[in-house]
């Protein structure tokens, strides 16, 4: 049997670094990283080992790497959100993603992709792909709309938007459960409205850009301050229905029914129509102050007994238009067309300086 003394025992080799005086050191192991003013203490080779390709690895493969980049306790700082990163940190150091509730996969996608990390990338993508329901074009019903509406605030935003090139990259489609939480900003994709009954909801607000409502029953809704920008209400009934201060341009509203609706809004919000679809709309005794028309289409509308004084209705189509008992005080026609219009029983007298077409 060998004996071997203390003195003979071989002792591990370390790792040795230059310091400033010439001499030689240990090369440190820990670090500290000052992600957004968060800091977060790991070791050099958590950074460098697990992806060697990473951003994270090469900018600290080196041993000076960022000397000038440091805080006043000497915490590398890194312009990150710290919420984000944490799980990506987890990840290089045991190698599973784990994401805590109330983070989005979303948010910490993106942040592996900025430091390189391809393969967290990848799984984040899996399991984002997997979280989404199938397609489901089939029209919501007005209880799952309630019953939605009910568990958020009324100063949620509420984005019901069809999918299209410019909302890829976007939250999942889904439909709200029994338990939806209440958030200040959801998004709904791809949901279809056709035939569904809106009537008397308390609607204010509610982003429906884009959105599928042909056909659907919207008369006596409150739509203050709503956003219908390019939604498809076609043949729709807006009967009664609420509009102060609506955003509907460039909306298909193809012979849908508004009539006695209220645009006018007591603050001051003018309601948007620009470059809208509205021929053959019935709009008799709309309320309608201030409205912005311009360059949108009322072929063969039915505007009778409206109130548009100051109404703004240039470069509009009015061909055919019915207007007979119209308030157009101040209203500017300028470059509409007026071919076949009607403007009989005017309240008052339509200058010849408002209509130069």
């Amino acid at each position: 049997m060998m004996m071997c003394s203390s003195s003979q025992r071989k002792t591990p080799a370390k790792t040795l670094r230059r310091t400033a005086d010439g001499g030689v050191g240990p090369t440190p192991t820990w670090l500290t990283l000052n992600v957004g003013g968060r800091c977060f203490t790991t070791t050099r080779s958590t950074l460098v080992s697990k992806e060697p390709e990473s951003m994270l690895a090469h900018m600290f493969r080196g041993k000076d790497v960022w000397a000038n980049k440091r805080d006043a306790a000497g915490a590398y700082l890194i312009d990150r959100s710290p919420e984000y990163f944490e799980p990506i940190l987890n990840y290089l150091r045991h190698g599973q993603l784990i994401i805590n509730e109330g983070i989005n996969p979303l948010g910490v996608l993106e942040e592996a992709r900025f430091f390189g990390i391809e393969q967290l990338a990848e799984q984040l993508e899996t399991l984002i792909k997997s979280c989404q329901p199938p397609d489901d074009h089939s029209p919501l019903t007005r209880k799952e709309f309630i019953r939605f509406l009910l568990a958020t605030t009324t100063k949620s935003e509420l984005r019901c938007q069809s999918p299209g090139p410019s909302s890829r990259g976007s939250s999942a489609a889904v439909r709200p459960g029994p338990r939806a939480p209440a958030l200040t900003r959801f998004v709904f994709q791809g949901l279809n409205f056709s035939g569904a009954d809106l009537s008397r909801l308390d609607l204010r607000y509610i982003n429906f850009k884009m959105a599928n409502l042909r056909g659907a029953n919207l008369s006596h809704a409150n739509l203050s301050g709503a956003n219908l920008e390019r939604a498809d209400l076609s043949m729709a009934c807006l009967d009664s229905a609420n509009l102060q201060g609506v955003k509907m341009l460039c909306t298909n509203a193809e012979g849908a029914s508004l009539r006695g609706c209220n645009f006018e809004d007591p603050a001051g919000i003018k309601a948007n129509l620009e470059g809208a679809n509205l021929k053959g709309v019935d709009m008799e005794g709309s309320q309608m102050t201030g409205i912005n028309l311009r360059v949108a289409t009322l072929k063969n509308a039915k505007l009778k007994n409206c109130n548009l004084r100051g109404a703004t209705l240039a470069g509009t189509d009015l061909e055919n238009c019915d207007l007979s008992g119209c308030d157009l005080q101040e209203a500017n026609l300028r470059g509409s067309n007026v071919k076949g219009a009607i403007f009989e029983e005017m309240l008052t007298p339509l200058h010849m300086s408002q209509s130069v077409r």
